[in-house]
């Protein structure tokens, strides 16, 4: 029920702990005398507590409950998984051929037969639903139970799981409600409704549904139930670390229109990943786009970022024609703009706190308490953010001005503001050789992208080696993103990032390392 950017949860696979008050809302269910199962998925992003489940595993089911005892079970379908798409298959149910393409995928045979798979699955995955439901009429209970059916992200072809367009955050979700508990249904069977909801909904959802009292502070609108909230006129997104690869990405929508403000505007969309790069339709775009054969639309996605982008979802479902400099939307981008603004600072996002930075920090603490502790400058470091990646020449001034603040996260901004900046970034040569210096390793790192960029490498690499080899994993990322980034300016790091990819603390640190040594 709580913004993960609020808690320092933003990260793929974080371990960061979360503050005592907030728990998880099974909890909260078996207090109040419900049995609670979970079959079996477990991608918290947090650590597990204590007390969530009366049983998870692959064979938890509300049969092991008490006799009347109420429930609130969880079965996880990955029949449509975006590894089910891995796996070749010389046929497929649907015909590739009679596949309909967004306009940003080039028509390949590997991108439809990937579609024509995705498909089949999806339809197998409603399959196994049917049978869920089945055993609950078997079962008799399926006049006493409220059932959701909802994915957890979009789909997962190229360019939606991981990105904050509607094709990864638009999910289906269906509510069937027994006749028994009409009374707690927004509206009559076979309604569907247009009211924005967000998972961040959920938990305040079910809550409100078992009459549980709802925590004050969760962050969702319960859409369901004795307790129905007003509905909200937006819904917000994020990005931040996705696997072995750093970007950032703040949005909202609205029932129109979508705004998206990239905080990494000098990474391009398609950053290689490991695991999104085992699809065939992925290295078909890749090498579609890199022989000239893409069209403008389908070549966005390799290339940098602007600093916003607005779309018309109506008028533009797939999210391809940005209107952000468009005139006539002026009014609206400005609207959209000042809602994300003030959301991120209502949550104090820890997500401007560099990762490796925000691990050194918050040692045995929560980051939802650091940036919630009075004396944390979320405003100041949010501003050093906005102003850094508008990718305008005539901050620079300012942005040298930031790397000599007191405050290492300015710092930071300061320097990836020059790295945005690119060879504009020149008058800011000196302080960046000397911030080569910082006590802060992100702070040391930005500063040395900058340096590359304007052709210092000699001074900028023995910086970004030492901290590719640092004992937090995080800090040591972001330098092997950077050293993948320079290109071939990072031949002296060969022998440290074949080290790397063979011997390195994790699998992401194995991962960056192996795909930056294997480009060269």
């Amino acid at each position: 029920g709580m913004y993960p950017p609020c808690l320092g949860t933003q990260h793929m696979r974080s371990i960061n702990a979360i503050p005592d008050f907030v728990k998880f809302f099974p909890q909260l269910l078996r207090e109040a005398g419900y049995y609670c199962s979970n079959n079996r998925k477990e991608d918290y992003n947090m650590p597990k507590p204590e007390g969530i489940w009366d049983e998870s595993s692959n064979k938890a089911d509300y049969k092991n409950r008490r006799p009347e005892q109420p429930f609130f079970s969880i079965f996880n379908f990955t029949t449509s998984h975006e590894s089910s798409i891995h796996t070749r298959s010389e046929t497929t149910k649907h015909n590739p051929e009679q596949v309909s393409l967004p306009p940003y995928h080039p028509d390949t045979p590997d991108i439809r037969h990937d579609w024509a798979l995705y498909y089949d699955k999806v339809q197998e995955m409603d399959a196994r639903v049917g049978a869920a439901l089945t055993k609950l009429e078997k079962s008799g209970l399926a006049e006493d139970t409220i059932v959701f059916y909802y994915s957890d992200h979009g789909g997962v072809l190229p360019r939606s799981k991981r990105f904050i367009y509607d094709s990864g955050t638009h999910v289906p979700f269906i509510v069937r409600f027994p006749d028994k508990y009409k009374h707690l249904a927004p509206a009559k069977t076979g309604s569907r409704l247009d009211r924005l909801i967000s998972f961040v909904d959920l938990a305040p959802t079910i809550l409100s549904l078992a009459g549980v009292q709802i925590p004050k502070h969760m962050q969702g609108r319960a859409f369901l139930g004795k307790v129905q909230e007003k509905p909200g006129e937006y819904v917000y997104f994020f990005r931040g670390r996705m696997d072995e690869r750093y970007d950032m990405m703040r949005g909202v929508r609205d029932k129109q229109f979508r705004y998206i403000r990239n905080y990494m505007p000098h990474r391009i969309y398609g950053q290689h990943l490991e695991y999104l790069w085992l699809k065939k339709s992925m290295t078909s775009w890749e090498e579609t786009f890199k022989n000239g054969n893409c069209n403008t639309t389908q070549s966005i996605f390799w290339n940098k970022k602007p600093t916003e982008e607005l779309y018309d979802c109506q008028a533009d479902p797939h999210e391809v024609n940005n209107l952000a400099q468009d005139p006539e939307y002026r009014i609206v981008l400005e609207k959209m703009r000042k809602v994300n603004k003030e959301w991120i600072r209502e949550m104090s996002d820890s997500g401007f706190i560099p990762e490796g930075e925000m691990l050194d920090r918050i040692k045995n603490r929560s980051a939802y308490n650091l940036v919630h502790d009075k004396n944390f400058p979320v405003e100041r470091i949010i501003h050093a953010a906005e102003l850094a990646t508008e990718q305008n020449p005539d901050n620079l001034p300012e942005l040298i001005k930031m790397l000599n603040d007191e405050e290492s996260i300015v710092r930071y901004w300061g320097g990836t503001g020059c790295a945005i900046l690119g060879e504009n970034a020149k008058p800011a040569a000196r302080i960046l050789e000397k911030t080569l210096n910082d006590s802060s390793a992100n702070v040391r790192i930005a500063c040395a992208e900058a340096l590359c960029n304007l052709g210092q490498d000699d001074k900028a690499l023995p910086v970004l080696i030492r901290a590719a080899q640092s004992n937090n994993s995080k800090v040591a990322l972001h330098a092997l993103n950077v050293l993948d980034i320079i290109g071939e300016k990072a031949e002296p790091a060969l022998a440290v990032l074949s080290d790397l990819a063979k011997n390195g603390e994790d699998k992401y640190i194995k991962r960056a390392a192996g795909y930056a040594l294997g480009k060269r």
